[in-house]
């Protein structure tokens, strides 16, 4: 069988248990180059035959896959972050399908979550944003004019940007003429959860020169929103007068919040 396992943001220790304890059951494991921390191929079983899939293609990626298979040796396709974003898990997938090999999925910790904790930040935040754009600007991979970061950027969302560390000029051109003013708070997060993780926050103009300055051209996400700044409201999930279905609230003058008290979706 063929497990495809999100190896977590960077660090090593942000493995969920379950990826730990396939990949330490591994025959085989294939991993996604430089992108996944070479600490986590030391909890390989002796004998475990591991793979660089950086310099493979992906009719050789499913040739070892297929290989162990008919070894009946379990495999691990140990993918960056969560496996769903940025992957290219889907047309193994179906190969694998296709080949009538069985295959799981062992989610991950994105590096878009990592980014938050890098700034210890929220991307939701009441009255500020509720909806988070992941999106990438197009490059030698194309992006659908619909999905143009220029498109998404009307919006107000709040936006995480993959793999436009390169086109940091580009990106903030496309922001503003989207919509967001020049002085909109963003950052880059180079590194998410790796010990040499950087952290710089700037304004959406000032994008290109902030990661010139430190070099930055690759491996980084760029964040972007009013949920970097210092205004929001406070949830109503712990507000005193807020009912919930596990709680009643109260009211000004003391009195329990009757007229809601009892509606299921409140949460």
């Amino acid at each position: 069988m063929v497990h495809f396992v999100g190896a977590g943001s960077g660090a090593a220790d942000l493995i969920t248990v379950r990826g730990k304890r396939l990949l330490e059951q591994a025959d085989v494991v294939i991993y996604a180059g430089s992108l996944v921390n070479p600490q986590l191929l030391t909890d390989t079983k002796d004998g475990c035959a591991v793979y660089n899939s950086a310099y493979m293609t992906l009719p050789e990626v499913l040739a070892v896959m297929e290989q162990a298979e008919a070894r009946h040796q379990m495999t691990v396709r140990l993918h960056t972050g969560d496996p769903s974003l940025y992957g290219a898990v889907r047309e193994q997938m179906d190969a694998l399908e296709k080949k009538g090999i069985a295959f799981s999925v062992c989610p991950g910790v994105s590096s878009f979550c990592g980014a938050a904790a890098a700034l210890k930040a929220e991307y939701t935040l009441p009255d500020v944003s509720q909806s988070v754009v992941i999106t990438r600007m197009a490059g030698r991979t194309p992006v659908k004019e619909r999905e143009s970061i220029r498109s998404f950027a009307a919006h107000q969302a709040t936006m995480v940007i993959f793999l436009s560390a390169g086109m940091l000029r580009e990106l903030s051109e496309e922001l503003i003429a989207g919509g967001y003013a020049p002085d909109t708070p963003a950052a880059i997060v180079y590194k998410a959860t790796w010990p040499e993780e950087l952290v710089i926050r700037c304004t959406v103009a000032q994008l290109y020169e902030k990661a010139r300055e430190s070099h930055i051209t690759r491996t980084a996400l760029v964040t972007v929103g009013h949920f970097l700044g210092d205004a929001y409201s406070l949830s109503k999930l712990y507000d005193e007068t807020f009912t919930t279905t596990f709680r009643r609230g109260r009211m000004a003058d003391g009195k329990d919040d009757a007229e809601t008290a009892d509606s299921p979706d409140m949460e």
